[in-house]
């Protein structure tokens, strides 16, 4: 057996019906010994024994039908992170207010608070700024702000915590808003700096208690609780963003 035969074998699509709708899941196989289901992105991923038989599995994916359902739901429901349209002009979040971009008197692109916009010469501006110099610029000028934020931040919590600031790095992931490898280096979605501070603050004080724990066990939360003690509400607030 060649290996795209083998890969073809250990990752494909399955159908199954759950309730009143056919629900499609990517089932992968593993050497792992119990079963498990995942919802993002790309769906329902369904991660198996080698050993297990397809009826065997749909069993099991049946059983958990309610759970499917309902966490597709709320993946669907996610409030995506993108610009808003809004009286033709669009609007682009940052911390958690929007904000517009527009062209001062000596010609320099340059970024508006929304509350602001009827001060502007909007009709101008948007004309005179092409699409594709609009896209560049706006995102350098988020991971600008992003960069500058998560360094202040990661200050802040660092102390908090008694740690040695970590270097960080700005994430493109699709999936993670960020994460802390064995080797202290932090990720941090540039995409976190569309969102209100104190779910930034939820997310770089998370990561680095992953510096001391490297797992979600109860004393990683008890270190997490220590220096956010809101981390509930704002982790449950957090789940209703999707990464887009």
């Amino acid at each position: 057996m060649d290996k795209s035969t083998i890969a073809q074998h250990m990752q494909h699509m399955q159908h199954i019906q759950l309730a009143d709708k056919e629900i499609a899941y990517q089932l992968k196989r593993s050497s792992r010994k119990t079963i498990g289901i995942r919802i993002n992105h790309h769906g329902v991923q369904v991660y198996a024994p080698m050993g297990l038989s397809l009826s065997e599995i749909d069993q099991l994916v049946k059983i958990k039908a309610r759970w499917i359902q309902q966490k597709l739901t709320e993946w669907n429901d996610r409030k995506p992170l993108q610009a808003i349209v809004n009286d033709d002009r669009t609007l682009y979040p940052m911390l958690g207010d929007l904000w517009k971009p527009g062209i001062s008197a000596h010609g320099q692109v340059h970024m508006v608070p929304a509350a602001r916009i009827a001060a502007l010469h909007s009709s101008a501006a948007d004309d005179a700024l092409k699409p594709e110099f609009v896209q560049k610029w706006i995102a350098d000028w988020y991971q600008q702000h992003a960069v500058a934020c998560f360094s202040e931040r990661l200050t802040h919590y660092a102390g908090r915590l008694n740690v040695t600031k970590p270097h960080f790095r700005l994430s493109h992931a699709k999936t993670r808003w960020g994460s802390c490898n064995s080797r202290g280096v932090v990720r941090l979605n540039w995409r976190l700096i569309q969102l209100p501070l104190h779910l930034i603050d939820y997310v770089i004080a998370h990561e680095l208690c992953h510096l001391i724990e490297m797992n979600h066990s109860p004393a990683f939360w008890r270190l997490v609780a220590g220096i956010f003690p809101d981390y509930r509400q704002a982790r449950q607030e957090l789940n209703t963003y999707a990464i887009r």
